[in-house]
């Protein structure tokens, strides 16, 4: 039997707010681990945490990689899972904190945690508060009303994918929509076109969507604007910025599902 090693590895997530949306439990750690190692990129609550924890890693510095001819966002996520690593090696409590949830749209924690249980350190996973779980919340949609989808814009666009128009959609970074080379963080008029010419097998062009930023601060407001599908390629989005697309169609009863269920015998 293999023994753990004394290096210990805890990714937590800060919430879209500032320090509100911190758990008690995600708190303690960063407050009482070796040292914090950071991708939170809302500067106020890296402030926030650099002032509870006993040491303080930032890793955004390395997107600088991203500046480098022939590197891609992929390997600065692999930088940024070392960094982490080399602290758990060097056989410290390491907390590593994403805003949001740490393991929604957060291939850095999904990396550190699997390398670190692979070398015989433990690692774990505390959930957190999500841009979906602020989106729900803000725009009063309830994906158990008539189901729910959720992908990345870019992944929708290059794959074949089976949409639902009678369920909420969520295209998630579409302010990346058809950026392939992994070398940029914008996209494109043209791209978002793309996107809208896909979308308009299932959704009529004058659907209404609705484009959800959750506020980050006290002082912002959260945008929740909503225009037809049609102007999306010249809407102004951000990497913060979601698209929400509800549904478009009624649901429709399978009536021979039901006449299924209802010949079977009733339950004593």
């Amino acid at each position: 039997m293999s023994q753990v090693k004394r290096g210990r590895l805890i990714c937590v997530g800060t919430g879209m707010r500032m320090a509100g949306q911190v758990t008690p439990l995600a708190q303690s750690y960063l407050e009482t681990a070796d040292v914090v190692v950071s991708a939170v990129p809302n500067v106020f609550t890296r402030e926030w945490i650099k002032g509870i924890a006993k040491d303080f890693i930032c890793v955004l510095d390395h997107y600088s990689d991203c500046e480098v001819n022939g590197k891609n966002r992929g390997d600065t996520y692999r930088r940024m899972a070392n960094t982490i690593l080399d602290q758990v090696r060097a056989g410290k409590t390491v907390c590593a904190a994403f805003y949001g949830h740490p393991g929604v749209f957060a291939c850095i924690s999904h990396m550190a945690i699997k390398d670190a249980r692979s070398e015989g350190y433990r690692a774990e996973m505390l959930p957190g508060i999500s841009a979906e779980d602020c989106l729900v919340a803000d725009l009063g949609l309830d994906p158990g009303r008539a189901g729910m989808q959720s992908m990345e814009t870019t992944q929708f666009m290059i794959f074949e994918r089976r949409i639902d128009p009678t369920a909420l959609f969520i295209l998630w970074q579409p302010s990346l929509a058809g950026e392939l080379s992994l070398k940029r963080f914008d996209t494109t008029p043209a791209r978002v076109q793309v996107l809208v010419d896909k979308l308009a097998r299932d959704y009529p062009l004058d659907h209404e969507i609705i484009l959800y930023e959750a506020a980050t601060t006290p002082l912002e407001r959260t945008r929740m604007d909503r225009l037809p599908l049609r102007q999306l390629p010249t809407a102004h989005m951000v990497g913060a910025t979601t698209l929400v697309i509800p549904p478009a169609q009624p649901l429709k009863r399978d009536h021979a599902i039901v006449d299924q269920l209802n010949a079977l015998p009733q339950p004593i």
